[in-house]
C-alpha cells in the first residue's frame, strides 16, 4: 500500500508512511529501526490559488489559460541547467514542457493506452540550482533543528527567475503561432505541429498577444524523516553495508520511487527472516527509506544464477539476458553498468565521501502492472540482485572488489578523454599539453593493483588481523580518489574519476576536472589560461591515480 495515497515530502501522509515502514521493520526482526528527522526548506504549490499561464490580448483580456491540474499524473527530472542558461539570457520567466520528440517512444500510445507521457502530462522534478544536494540553507551541514541556516535570498533556493511546467498540448496552443527568427537546425525542432521558431513574441493577428505567468507557490521549513534500520554484525559490527531507497513521491509514486521501495522492503524481510533463522552478518547491514531524496544501491557479482524474467529467455540466467540486451563496451563478456551521474541519493555517498556506490521511472501506480512488470518478475529479480550483493558484501571474508577491474576502467577513461583531445591536436602542441603522465600514473595504478590481488591469493583468511587489514585496504580504495577541494567550480563533487556532467547531471563523466576543462575550449576567450586549467586538471587525475595506487601497496 506504498502508492494509495500521494505523499509528498514534509507532509503527514509521508511521515505515516515513514511510520508504517518503521513498524514493519520492527515486524520484520531488524535490531533497531528509527527515525531521523531534518529541517529542510521545501518548495509547495498554493493550494487555494494553483499556478497556470495565460495568453492575453492587448486589452490585457485572458484568451488562453494552461490546465491547472493533469488529467493523469507523471513525473520526469529536473532542468537546472536549462534554467540557469535562461536567467543569464535575460529570459523574465521559464515555461517547461516535454516534447514527444523526447519523452515519447516510436510506436506507441500516450497513457492510459501506452505507456507514453500522455498531452496534460507535466515534467516534474526541481530547478534547484545547487552545487551538490542537501537542503539549501544548510549546505555542507546536517539540517538539524539547531542548524544555523542561510537567509533565504543567499541561497540556492533563492530562483531568479519563475519556472512553470506544462503539458504538451498546452504547449502546442502557444508555441504554434509563435514568431520570430526559425529555428536554428531541426535539431530545435520536435513533433508538435508547430514551426519552432526562437521568438520573440507572436506572429500575424497574434503578434499583440504576450504570456503572463500565474506563480503562487511558496517555500517553506518542514521537517522531513528518514526510517534507519540497523541488522548488527556479528564479526565487524563497525563496518557497514548501506541499502536504501527513497520514499517520498510528487504524487503516488508508482514508478519512482515505490518500485524501488517496495524491493528494499522484501530484502529486509529476507534478512529479518534468516536472522529468525539464527544467522547474523559478518558486518552491520543498515537499510534506509530517504524522505526527500533519490537513492539507489543496486548491482552485483552475486546475479549469475538468478532465472531471467526477460521473454525470449526463459530458462537462462538474468547475467545472461542482460549481457545479451546491453553488453558493455569497454568489458568483453560483462553486461553494461553505467557511471553514476547524479538525481539519485548515492550522490553524496560516492561523489562526496568516496564511499563505493552502484545505481538502481512515471508516477501512474498501475502502470507497472498493466505494461511495465504485469507478474512483477522484474520485482523478483531486482530484489533478489539487491540481495545477494548485500549478503555478499555482509559476508564475504574479503570484500569482493577486484581492484583490477578498476585498472581496466581508468585505461578505457584515458582513451575517452584522449580521443576528445585528438579534436585539438594542434592547440595542445602549441601549449604543450600533454595525457603521458596521465598515462604512466594509470599504467602504474595497474601494475601495483595486479600485484595486490597476487598477495591477497596468499591471506590467511583465519587470521582476523590480516583480514582486515587486507579489507581496510580494499574498502578505502575509493576514498582515496576523492580531492577534499573538489571539482573547479564544484567543491562539493570531490571524486577525481567519477562526478555527472556539469552540463546534464543525470549523465556521469570520467575524469570530470579534465572534461570540464575541455568543454567548449575553443570558444574560450583567453586560450593560453584554459590550457593552463587543462594541464592542472591532468596533474590532479596523475597525482590522485598515484595516491590511490599507494593504497594498495603493501603495508609494512
Amino acid at each position: 500500500n506504498f502508492t494509495q495515497q500521494p505523499h509528498l515530502a514534509g507532509t503527514q501522509e509521508n511521515l505515516h508512511l515513514a511510520e508504517q515502514i518503521q513498524a514493519n521493520w520492527k515486524a520484520f526482526g531488524l535490531d533497531s529501526v528509527q527515525l531521523a528527522p531534518y529541517e529542510v526548506l521545501l518548495s509547495y504549490p498554493n493550494e487555494t490559488s494553483p499556478n497556470y499561464i495565460s495568453l492575453i490580448d492587448e486589452r490585457g483580456q485572458e484568451i488562453f489559460n494552461t490546465s491547472l491540474y493533469e488529467p493523469v499524473p507523471a513525473g520526469y527530472e529536473t532542468v537546472e541547467d536549462i534554467v540557469r542558461n535562461a536567467y543569464l539570457a535575460g529570459a523574465k520567466g521559464l515555461i517547461l514542457y516535454s516534447d514527444p520528440a523526447d519523452s515519447c517512444a516510436p510506436g506507441v500510445q500516450p497513457y492510459p493506452d501506452g505507456w507514453n507521457l500522455p498531452g496534460g502530462g507535466a515534467q516534474r522534478g526541481n530547478v534547484l540550482l545547487l552545487d551538490g544536494a542537501g537542503d539549501p540553507l544548510t549546505p555542507g551541514y546536517p539540517a538539524k533543528e539547531y542548524a544555523y541556516r542561510l537567509k533565504e535570498a543567499q541561497s540556492a533556493a533563492n530562483l531568479n527567475i519563475p519556472v512553470h511546467p506544462i503539458g504538451y498540448h498546452d504547449a502546442e496552443k502557444l508555441l504554434k503561432e509563435m514568431g520570430g527568427a526559425p529555428a536554428p537546425d531541426d535539431s530545435w525542432k520536435g513533433q508538435l505541429s508547430v514551426p519552432y521558431n526562437v521568438g520573440p513574441g507572436f506572429t500575424g493577428t497574434s503578434s499583440k498577444r504576450k504570456v503572463r505567468m500565474h506563480i503562487y507557490s511558496f517555500k517553506q521549513v518542514r521537517r522531513i524523516y528518514n526510517v534507519i534500520g540497523i541488522l548488527r554484525g556479528a564479526t565487524e559490527p563497525d563496518r557497514y553495508v548501506i541499502l536504501g531507497g527513497h520514499r517520498d513521491s510528487w504524487v503516488f509514486g508508482g514508478i519512482d520511487p515505490q518500485s524501488g521501495a517496495a524491493v528494499v522492503h522484501e530484502v529486509v524481510r529476507s534478512f529479518g527472516k534468516l536472522k529468525q533463522e539464527g544467522w547474523r552478518p559478518r558486518r552491520t547491514v543498515i537499510f534506509a527509506s530517504w524522505d526527500a531524496e533519490e537513492f539507489g544501491l543496486m548491482g552485483s557479482t552475486e546475479w549469475a544464477e538468478i532465472p531471467s524474467p526477460d521473454e525470449g529467455f526463459e530458462g537462462r540466467s538474468l547475467f545472461e539476458s542482460w549481457y545479451e540486451k546491453n553488453p558493455s563496451r569497454e568489458h568483453k563478456g560483462f553486461p553494461r553498468i553505467n557511471k553514476l551521474g547524479s538525481g539519485n541519493d548515492f550522490e553524496v555517498f560516492f561523489q562526496r565521501l568516496g564511499i563505493a556506490s552502484v545505481d538502481k521511472f512515471s508516477s501512474y501506480p498501475e502502470i507497472v502492472e498493466k505494461f511495465y512488470d504485469p507478474t512483477f518478475k522484474n520485482h523478483l529479480a531486482v530484489a533478489q540482485v539487491r540481495g545477494g550483493l548485500v549478503f555478499e558484501l555482509a559476508e564475504a571474508v574479503i570484500l569482493p572488489f577486484d581492484c583490477r577491474d578498476y585498472a581496466k576502467a581508468l585505461n578505457s577513461y584515458v582513451d575517452i578523454i584522449y580521443n576528445i583531445t585528438m579534436k585539438h591536436q594542434a592547440a595542445m602542441e602549441v601549449h604543450k599539453v600533454s595525457l603521458d603522465l596521465l598515462r604512466d600514473s594509470v599504467k602504474a595504478f595497474s601494475e601495483v593493483a595486479n600485484d595486490f590481488h597476487h598477495r591477497l591469493e596468499l591471506v590467511d583468511v583465519h587470521n582476523p588481523i590480516e583480514v582486515r587489514s587486507w579489507n581496510d585496504q580494499l574498502m578505502f580504495l575509493e576514498r582515496a580518489f576523492i580531492d577534499p577541494l573538489g571539482l573547479p567550480g564544484r567543491p562539493f563533487y570531490r571524486h577525481i574519476i567519477f562526478a555527472p556532467n556539469s552540463h546534464n547531471k543525470y549523465a556521469g563523466v570520467s575524469f570530470p576536472g579534465i572534461y570540464d576543462a575541455l568543454f567548449d575550449i575553443d570558444h574560450k576567450a583567453d586560450q593560453e589560461k584554459a590550457w593552463e586549467e587543462v594541464k592542472k586538471q591532468i596533474f590532479v587525475a596523475a597525482f590522485t591515480v598515484t595516491a590511490a595506487a599507494g593504497t594498495l601497496k603493501e603495508t609494512l
